[in-house]
């Protein structure tokens, strides 16, 4: 990628062109002083239009943003041909996802709580998956891996877990953000082979933010930073991973993506500190740091892909931020589930919660297996409960947001049963 194309990442949203839902624009959610608890005034958070039918309406109008300069390079393609304004709110149901209880990985352990997956869709999973390798092959992530990193289906999983659309590019967003960030996570945290070590991650994840988050101009020092983000594919990645998320995003939401990963990352330093001293922490404040480094982080990008917009009032809410951090811890312990035999066998291991519990219960693998299975289906019950208080709030916004929260479990669930980086 050109050095002319990332030096100043995009500041601002540029509306995309071409009939969408997300595009009719005509009033903007505006912030007002926090008001006392209860659904009906974090319902007065909002402003403008709440009905039904409304929720797509509230993305920046043209002349509120000025055009955002955007990498040449992020993978964006012109959109396809939409659905009529009528038709697409027709598709958003805001029911609530049914729960069942969900076989998983060889199917003898006891199962887990999760709603139904919403969509399963090969076609487009593997349309976003083109796409997505087409876009780490220009960057040079993860050069002479790439058949591994296309099997590994982040575009499946983008496909899975946000059924909001069905639009490969907008998709590509969610594929592209979690593909970078597992990038980061293998080369900088967790995988030795790859070159991850504990007393490197600190700095490398503050060139990370600079890559995502640009400093201002400092002359000469300016250019040897570009120089070191250049020269790093996982930056290069994350800086045009929100590159493309700024085509469809408004400002808070792009802050809001930054912000968050940072605070994942904080997390990060405390897993490389526990590995290096090799002082495995207590599972309690595992959890503490695993609830900052979850899921969350990726169900941030759920209106962005969905092509509507939570202010940011109502996305900080407590009750709110509460659900979907439920919603992300539970998703992340599946995650835990699923990798504990390869992060185990590593010649560092890195924190995970079914080898801590049996360290901290002297029990077996088994046994710290069931009792995190049943940490997981506490937290999707406690999500569960959160959304039927929240559910009474009239705002579409809000209700498109907690579903999207719920199809996101499932498909995160039916992603690591399927996903070569869990069967290897």
């Amino acid at each position: 990628m050109p050095a002319d194309d990332t030096a100043e990442p995009p500041a601002a949203i540029a509306l995309p062109a071409g009939p969408s839902v997300r595009r009719a624009a005509e009033t903007q959610v505006q912030a007002i002083p926090e008001q006392p608890a209860g659904a009906d005034a974090l319902a007065r958070m909002t402003a403008g239009p709440t009905g039904l039918g409304t929720s797509a309406l509230r993305v920046p109008s043209p002349d509120q943003w000025p055009p955002s300069r955007v990498c040449e390079h992020d993978g964006h393609e012109p959109p396809q041909p939409r659905l009529t304004l009528s038709s697409a709110m027709r598709a958003h149901d805001l029911a609530p996802l049914p729960y069942r209880e969900r076989e998983w990985g060889d199917g003898s352990y006891p199962p887990l709580y999760c709603p139904e997956t919403v969509r399963v869709d090969e076609g487009l999973a593997d349309e976003v998956n083109r796409r997505l390798v087409a876009w780490a092959e220009r960057v040079g992530l993860h050069e002479g891996r790439m058949k591994q990193f296309s099997d590994t289906g982040y575009g499946r999983l983008a496909m899975l877990t946000h059924p909001d659309t069905d639009d490969p590019d907008m998709l590509l967003i969610a594929a592209q953000t979690n593909a970078a960030w597992w990038a980061a996570d293998d080369y900088y945290a967790d995988e030795t082979d790859l070159g991850a070590t504990p007393t490197e991650l600190p700095p490398r994840l503050a060139l990370v933010m600079s890559a995502m988050d640009p400093p201002p101009p400092a002359g000469d020092y300016t250019r040897q930073l570009e120089e070191a983000i250049q020269s790093d594919p996982v930056l290069v990645s994350l800086r045009s991973s929100i590159s493309h998320i700024s085509r469809h995003a408004a400002r808070s939401q792009i802050g809001r993506v930054c912000n968050i990963t940072s605070q994942m990352y904080v997390s990060w330093a405390a897993y490389a500190a526990w590995r290096y001293l090799e002082t495995p922490p207590p599972v309690w404040r595992y959890l503490a740091a695993r609830q900052h480094d979850s899921f969350y982080t990726s169900m941030t990008l759920i209106d962005i892909v969905g092509g509507y917009h939570l202010g940011a009032d109502l996305f900080f809410d407590r009750r709110f931020h509460t659900a979907l951090m439920q919603a992300g811890t539970a998703s992340v312990l599946v995650n835990d589930l699923y990798s504990v035999e390869r992060e185990a066998a590593d010649e560092l291991p890195d924190s995970n919660v079914i080898l801590l519990i049996a360290a901290e219960e002297k029990c077996s693998i088994r046994e710290a297996t069931e009792r995190a299975v049943a940490l997981h289906n506490e937290l999707v019950k406690g999500f569960e409960s959160s959304h039927r208080a929240l559910a009474t709030v009239p705002c579409m916004e809000l209700q498109r947001f907690l579903r999207g929260a719920q199809a996101w479990m499932a498909g995160c669930l039916e992603w690591h049963g399927s996903s070569s980086r869990y069967r290897s």
